[in-house]
């Protein structure tokens, strides 16, 4: 497993937090997901095998955030 950080606008509540991890999480090979709203992060422990930063990026980007 390895873990990316990705700076994350856009975020601003609970609801953020949760649809964010709902879907990443449902992803092939995600072992966690971590959501900080105060720093403005998502970290995400991931099997590079079955997922990549770019399939992550793009499932947070569908959920409506920008990934700077």
């Amino acid at each position: 497993m390895e873990k990316i950080l990705f700076n994350v606008n856009g975020m601003s509540c609970e609801h953020c937090v949760r649809s964010i991890t709902k879907a990443v999480s449902a992803l092939s090979g995600i072992g966690g997901v971590s959501v900080s709203l105060d720093a403005k992060t998502v970290e995400v422990e991931y099997d590079p095998a079955k997922s990549s930063p770019d399939q992550i990026k793009s499932e947070i980007e569908d959920q409506g955030y920008d990934v700077v």
